[in-house]
């Protein structure tokens, strides 16, 4: 089976997000663990929680992915910022332990003048303030597009971050295919070649979810900008190849395509009926 979902909104509560997904026959979700543009986070109301996994249980859902507010940068040149970036991510990881869900999902920063280098160390830094040996979640760093001074365009940056954290056994890898696409990485005509560097570099078995999104622009454009599946240069027939690689189909793939609930109901079912 493929294990697909989008992207929903916590608006209407953690139940209410699982009621959405089975609405465009989707058996996984993704979602912001608070306001993707601050620091808020709704309350988790224990009813609530336990009725989202009574609900996956029953329909065999898929891991669910929490994703970190785009506020969260754990390299900005700023101590502050980092300082809130570090507290925010510690919060969620407190917080997520009280719902149905195995993976954390943040971009891993923007270093913001300072180089890549020292923007690893200060990611590898936060994560070992905030990554313990008794953490019953996976944190997964997500593959960047490399627009501006973000870190973690190249398999080689993600490599370097797991190697510095301590607890190492507990970080995962997110490809987003729109990222690694604009990174550079020709998933379109060398799919297999550049799983093959993935896993030479990170190792296939630290990548947990795919993030699949078409892409509004050519290869290596370093842009990040999200298209429907389909309409963009990545396209049909290589999203389909993605899906169905043998090393990459037992994944869950989450949708950040820009859509509502409808038009990712209706790439759902075009990309169920592509899984073979």
């Amino acid at each position: 089976m493929l294990n697909i979902g989008c992207h929903l909104s916590l608006s209407k509560g953690y139940e209410a997000m699982g009621e959405d997904a089975l609405s465009i026959n989707a058996n996984t979700f993704q979602f912001f663990t608070r306001n993707p543009r601050g620091g808020t986070a709704r309350d988790i109301e224990p009813a609530d929680a336990n009725a989202l996994a009574a609900l996956m249980e029953h329909n065999r859902f898929a891991p669910i992915l929490a994703h970190a507010s785009y506020t969260t940068n754990l390299c900005s040149a700023n101590e502050q910022t980092r300082a809130f970036a570090q507290n925010i991510m510690a919060d969620d990881l407190q917080r997520l332990a009280t719902l149905p869900c195995t993976l954390y999902n943040f971009h891993p920063g923007s270093h913001t003048g300072q180089g890549v280098e020292t923007g690893i160390t200060q990611i590898a830094d936060a994560l070992n303030r905030v990554i313990t040996p008794e953490l019953d979640i996976t944190v997964l760093l997500e593959t960047m597009a490399g627009k501006g001074s973000e870190v973690g365009r190249t398999f080689e940056e993600l490599r370097e971050i797991i190697d510095r954290t301590e607890c190492e056994d507990k970080l995962g890898v997110c490809l987003d295919t729109c990222h690694v696409h604009d990174a550079g990485y020709d998933i379109v005509d060398d799919l297999d070649g550049v799983l093959t560097q993935f896993d030479k570099v990170i190792g296939l078995h630290r990548l947990k979810a795919i993030h699949l999104n078409d892409s509004m622009n050519p290869l290596g454009s370093r842009k990040d900008r999200h298209a429907r599946i389909g309409e963009g240069h990545i396209g049909m027939e290589a999203i389909a190849r993605v899906i169905n690689h043998p090393a990459l189909r037992h994944l869950p793939f989450f949708l950040e395509t820009p859509n509502e609930l409808e038009g990712y109901g209706e790439e759902i079912a075009l990309l169920r009926g592509l899984y073979r």
